[in-house]
């Protein structure tokens, strides 16, 4: 029975509920300002409910899971997550968990109606096994925190639910370049000045695509060859919109430098002459250009912010022509367009589609690093040095390379061998049968 007590106070209605005691005195909430008594109840009872769950607006034991994906989402992810990884849950919980499982209460929830919907979703839907392992991490983190956080049920029913058998490759392999692909990818971009030394960075350095566009001319120590990685650059939008052109040159679309992947993604790395030479050019080629669009020149700002949801700082970029007087600090960014204007990882998305229709090659920026680092391998650097050289945050992912490297050697090795022994006259013949 809920305990709330309405009375009148002159023209309004006020609620008022006994809470626990403190240090021996009886203590109350109240509220006041309804205009009927009825009003005045319904408030008093959500806010009971919400006083005796412990500040929740919901009921554990009934509420449906869809309700807690949103707690989850707004108490866990948002406040632990990088906002790369939210959207990506967002969407897989939108499009295809909720309408499968949401209805259902959280507690009602078996391992079996888990492992039925994997199923379907592999069965159907045809997800690749790493899409597929996405839905599963989402469901073992969710329910996970419902039974070692913050207790809402016993058992966590997504602990043994099991990803379904795969016939062949578990994913998608990484498509190293060829010498001849390298070569006909930068003779193509070779006059987009601003994707072809984005594209030429990533080659020679290994770095992920939010690395190379979160450069600053600053990171780059042309003396002694060096080059620096202490952020992303991570992709919002604004409240109303998502790719809208408001103004001419912008759009609704907000970059953010964020924190980088994993602590070893920290990195100062050696770069050679070549890619030395190159960014000396781009960077007269800028000065250049900044010279001839004068005021109309796009400049970067940074603005820090406050992040609503882990109320932590954050740095926003703003832009704006060079004619306007801005009291932020300027961010002398690395691969913008020849006008300034930065569009970050966007900048990719159509050279991509030539890369793929009209060359021919299989493309994806991190075929970039993964070639980078499979080069490396082969002219025998230190499986160390080189998972220190790209940020891997453990060993193992720089061995798996490692592996699928010298499992090509291998191949190379006996293929050669063949060669070299066919050349040789050592034919062989059939011995004759021994006879008893």
């Amino acid at each position: 029975m809920v305990k709330v007590n309405v009375t009148k106070r002159g023209n309004l209605f006020q609620y008022r509920f006994e809470i626990a005691p403190q240090g021996g005195t009886r203590k109350y909430i109240n509220k006041s300002g309804f205009k009927t008594r009825q009003e005045a109840y319904e408030a008093g009872v959500k806010a009971y409910n919400e006083y005796v769950n412990v500040g929740h607006t919901f009921q554990p034991a009934t509420m449906s899971y869809s309700d807690y994906l949103d707690y989850w989402m707004k108490t866990y992810c948002e406040v632990n997550l990088r906002y790369n990884t939210i959207q990506a849950y967002k969407s897989i919980i939108k499009n295809h968990i909720r309408p499968k499982l949401g209805f259902y209460r959280l507690s009602q929830i078996t391992t079996a109606t888990l492992q039925e919907f994997i199923n379907d979703v592999y069965v159907k839907h045809g997800a690749s096994k790493n899409y597929l392992k996405n839905f599963i991490k989402i469901l073992k983190s969710s329910f996970g925190y419902a039974t070692d956080i913050v207790e809402f049920i016993k058992i966590n029913p997504a602990l043994k639910i099991k990803v379904p058998k795969y016939e062949g490759k578990d994913t998608d392999p990484a498509h190293i370049f060829t010498p001849e692909e390298i070569e006909m990818i930068f003779n193509r971009f070779r006059n987009s000045h601003c994707i072809y030394y984005a594209f030429l960075t990533a080659y020679y350095t290994g770095l992920r695509i939010s690395e190379v566009f979160g450069l600053t001319w600053e990171d780059i120590d042309f003396e002694n060859k060096t080059l620096t990685v202490d952020r992303n650059i991570v992709k919002k939008n604004q409240e109303g919109g998502t790719k809208k052109r408001l103004i001419k040159g912008q759009s609704t679309t907000v970059w953010y430098f964020g924190p980088c992947k994993t602590e070893a993604s920290y990195r100062t790395i050696e770069i050679g002459d070549t890619l030395v030479e190159a960014l000396k050019a781009f960077k007269e080629e800028q000065e250049l250009y900044k010279e001839q669009y004068g005021e109309m020149y796009i400049k970067h700002y940074a603005k820090e912010v406050m992040n609503p949801y882990t109320n932590k700082p954050e740095t926003k970029i703003v832009n704006a022509a060079a004619e306007i007087d801005v009291a932020l600090p300027e961010v002398h960014l690395v691969f913008v367009k020849n006008n300034g204007a930065f569009e970050g990882n966007d900048t990719c998305k159509y050279p991509f589609k030539v890369i793929h229709y009209e060359l021919g090659i299989p493309c994806r920026f991190h075929d970039f690093r993964d070639t980078h680092a499979t080069r490396l391998i082969e002219a025998g650097a230190d499986i160390k040095a080189v998972s220190k050289r790209l940020g891997h945050s453990t060993i193992e992912t720089t061995y798996n390379i490692y592996v699928r490297v010298t499992v090509k050697m291998e191949e190379e090795i006996v293929s050669k061998f063949e060669n070299y022994a066919s050349a040789l006259e050592i034919g062989f013949s059939k011995q004759p049968q021994c006879s008893v």
